[in-house]
């Protein structure tokens, strides 16, 4: 009988969902769940060297395909191991459900071997967790499941006791409709209206972006160039504004750059665009509005004069033509130069003698790696410094993606994610842009790339070092201590485990380095030896201003390049137009 188990019910439900992979590591409770994959078609079991990286490929799996990801984890450390990356997916935003097998339900309260209570552990990652006690809950609470983590964009976890898994199904399989395309929220004609009266009553409006601008580029434009607003980004925000914006001033936050926090501080009216920006340090907590789909997160990191409920791109086709555009551009002008001239001020960090500077210059390794990488490259970015040159190099052109912990701000991210991506896309170019800590955290899952032989570039940014903390312990005032550590040839590693590697310690071999990896066919490592002091606060800033990343040393947080930018904002200023 085809539904004789609870576990092919299971499998056959997420067939039916669309799911093709479960990512996981095998173990006894979940072995009724793997064998129902082996002989279901269309579905395959995705084996990884740890359920935390189980977790983040599926979390980016859902975050590139918009689809249901599927994780597992064995019971008692299988689960807890799932919790790192369900942190980062529920943070991002990622619809993935994650199986947690647990002990045999007889045995449960009794401190049997590896009893946990997963019910309890991840009720803090989820916003859904259940647990399947007898065979009559299933489908149901699966459909249940799925349906929750599609509709709020974020975990489900469903627990399944090993034996209620291998035990016989008791209801009909069926068929349900998942819901996955979103509707979009209309915010009130009467704060469309207050909206419109604070545009046209402001001298100086100031709109600052996040990820919520995802498919709003046109209308944010069209109200930046009504209301001559210069427009700033977060981290999250920069994939989707950044591109073909002739208002652009940069990013605010802890790795920001160039006047978007000057610009904020200074406008009459400050308009956050989708975008839940944690660092309120940053914010001017005053003249402040906010617009988002989600009313929870209206107000929550600083005061507004006006809420808007709604989605941000139907709120300001609602809005624009109520928008008086006739604008004095001096503010945009002004702050279109300032933004100019603080990125000249660092640009010297990695054009001067980078081809002869020795450990290499980390900003020239991103450089090049933006100038070679494929128009729609996916870039997973691991958390810490190359945090740092993914915002500042990286240029986005709306098919290019970047996927990072920008929430959770995990180490080892970077790979995992890359595994995630390349399962959604086989065809797509993938770059993991791992730092030595992210990656040594991690680095079984250089086995999970090969055995599945995804062609995969990771591309290390090896300084010996944990660059950021060491950059937290300075601006702390504290002298740095623990951060450095031996060299290490990941380069060789990798070879070890059968990966194409090659190892890069002079900057001339930067290049072919470069494009040997994102040329080769398969799985490809590059390891760059890099200057672990290529990190800096600029003079006139003190300890005491920046300790614990204070909104000052925002504004220019690290003096080292940046990239593209600079040309775009050298492009802007040709807007600005002439007496």
């Amino acid at each position: 009988m085809r539904h004789s188990t609870v576990a092919q019910q299971l499998v056959d439900v997420l067939r039916q969902a669309g799911v093709e992979r479960i990512y996981g590591v095998v173990g006894d409770s979940l072995n009724s769940v793997v064998d129902a994959v082996r002989r279901t078609d269309g579905i395959e079991w995705v084996h990884v060297r740890n359920e935390e990286a189980a977790a983040f490929a599926a979390a980016a799996e859902a975050q590139l395909t918009g689809k249901l990801a599927v994780c597992a984890g064995s019971c008692g450390p299988g689960n807890t191991h799932l919790v790192q990356g369900l942190y980062d997916a529920h943070r991002s935003g990622a619809p993935v459900l994650a199986l947690a097998s647990h002990i045999p339900s007889h045995q449960i309260g009794t401190g049997f071997f590896q009893e946990t209570h997963p019910e309890r552990v991840f009720t803090d990652c989820s916003d859904y967790c259940e647990m399947i006690s007898t065979p009559d809950q299933m489908p149901r609470v699966l459909r249940i499941a799925m349906q929750r983590a599609l509709g709020r964009s974020g975990v489900s976890v469903l627990v399944i006791p090993g034996d209620i898994a291998t035990a016989a199904a008791t209801r009909p399989t069926g068929s349900s409709d998942l819901v996955t395309e979103h509707g979009r929220v209309v915010a009130p004609d009467t704060q469309v209206r207050a909206l419109a009266e604070k545009l046209n009553t402001a001298r100086k409006v100031m709109l600052f972006c996040g990820a919520g601008v995802r498919d709003a580029h046109a209308e944010v434009m069209a109200l930046a160039e009504a209301t001559a607003a210069p427009v700033g980004h977060s981290l999250r925000g920069k994939e989707w504004i950044q591109f073909d914006n002739p208002y652009d001033i940069g990013m605010s936050g802890l790795l920001g750059y160039g006047a978007c926090y000057d610009a904020m501080h200074e406008a009459d009216l400050v308009v956050l665009l989708g975008t839940d920006f944690p660092y309120d340090d940053f914010l001017p907590q005053a003249r402040t509005v906010q617009i988002d789909h989600d009313a929870g997160r209206l107000g929550r990191r600083t005061p507004l004069e006006l809420g808007v409920h709604g989605d941000v791109r139907e709120t300001l086709r609602a809005v624009l033509p109520l928008v008086e555009a006739e604008r004095d551009r001096a503010y945009l002008d002004r702050m279109l130069r300032k933004h100019a001239r603080s990125l000249e001020t660092v640009v010297s960090a990695y054009t001067h003698d980078v081809e002869r500077h020795t450990p290499i210059h980390p900003e020239y390794v991103a450089s090049v790696l933006d100038e070679l990488a494929s128009e729609d490259a996916v870039f997973t970015v691991d958390t810490g410094m190359s945090n740092v040159w993914a915002a500042r190099y990286l240029t986005p052109n709306g098919r290019r993606r970047m996927i990072g912990s920008f929430l959770h701000g995990t180490m080892a991210n970077a790979l995992p994610h890359a595994i995630g991506a390349q399962f959604a896309d086989a065809d797509r170019q993938v770059i993991s842009m791992s730092g030595d800590g992210g990656l040594g955290m991690l680095m079984g899952e250089l086995l999970t790339v090969k055995l599945h032989d995804l062609p995969v570039k990771t591309i290390v940014f090896n300084n010996s070092s944990l660059g950021m903390v060491k950059l937290e312990m300075l601006v702390d005032g504290l002298p740095e201590h623990g951060t450095d550590h031996e060299a290490v040839d990941y380069a060789a590693i990798a070879r070890g485990a059968g990966i194409e590697a090659i190892r890069v310690e002079h900057p001339g071999d930067v290049v072919e380095g470069l494009k040997q990896a994102l040329t080769h066919d398969g799985p490809f490592l590059l390891d760059v030896v890099t200057d672990p002091n290529a990190l800096s606060i600029p003079p006139h800033i003190s300890a005491a201003q920046v300790k614990g990343f204070a909104f000052a040393a925002g504004r220019t947080v690290l003096d080292g390049g940046v990239g593209k930018m600079i040309d775009l904002a050298r492009a802007n200023l040709r807007n600005i137009p002439r007496p």
